[in-house]
């Protein structure tokens, strides 16, 4: 049977860490059920792409619309084997509602594999699932690992930190390192194909 992943995502996640991990997972044969909390499967999520062309903070700009395929309410963590959370903004507001943090700490305390990237960290420190864990997260989120007990690793943008079953990367450049990471906590190989000759 596929694996089954809850990805937590909300108005203004960022749009590659919605839309990029979402189809890579099903690519691999994963199920991969996204919800927000308020909204049901069929809904839309607004994303916004963040760039970083030089200033001292990434710039925002619109993405796309993304569609929820469950329901927030319906969900049973139970159900699942593991949990990825996306960054950009919406992580400051979905972290405020009692029954993510419920969620997030049903995946902490089974051991369930957790991904999360950038901001998404936000909602790990929330929930109070941080302590004594080595992870990175988009730097502004730093100092909040560390009031919530764990341990800020600094890594370059495109590299992700793996403790166990938490896995967490800076931003979307860290997504090949930072999904290719995910899949191994899961026990999921990939077997490289050798090139068939053309003709």
């Amino acid at each position: 049977m596929a694996p089954r992943v809850l990805m937590l995502v909300g108005d203004f996640a960022e749009d590659y860490e919605v839309m990029v991990p979402f189809q890579a997972l099903q690519m691999v044969g994963y199920t991969v059920e996204a919800v927000c909390p308020g909204k049901r499967a069929g809904q839309k999520i607004r994303t916004a792409v963040h760039d970083f062309e030089g200033d001292q903070t990434y710039s925002e700009k619109p993405g796309h619309n993304f569609t929820l395929n469950a329901t927030f309410e319906e969900v049973d963590p139970e159900r699942y084997d593991a949990l990825l959370i996306a960054g950009g903004r919406a992580p400051e507001y979905i972290r405020l509602n009692e029954r993510v943090l419920q969620i997030v700490r049903h995946f902490a305390e089974a051991g369930k594999p957790i991904a999360a990237i950038c901001h998404g960290i936000q909602v790990l420190t929330a929930a109070d699932v941080v302590r004594g864990r080595r992870l990175t997260a988009y730097p502004a989120v730093g100092p909040e690992v560390r009031l919530a007990g764990g341990e800020y690793v600094e890594v370059p943008v495109d590299q992700a930190v793996v403790d166990g079953n938490l896995v967490t990367a800076p931003a979307w450049p860290a997504h090949p390192q930072w999904l290719a990471r995910f899949l191994e906590v899961m026990g999921t190989r990939i077997e490289h194909a050798r090139p068939v000759p053309a003709g």
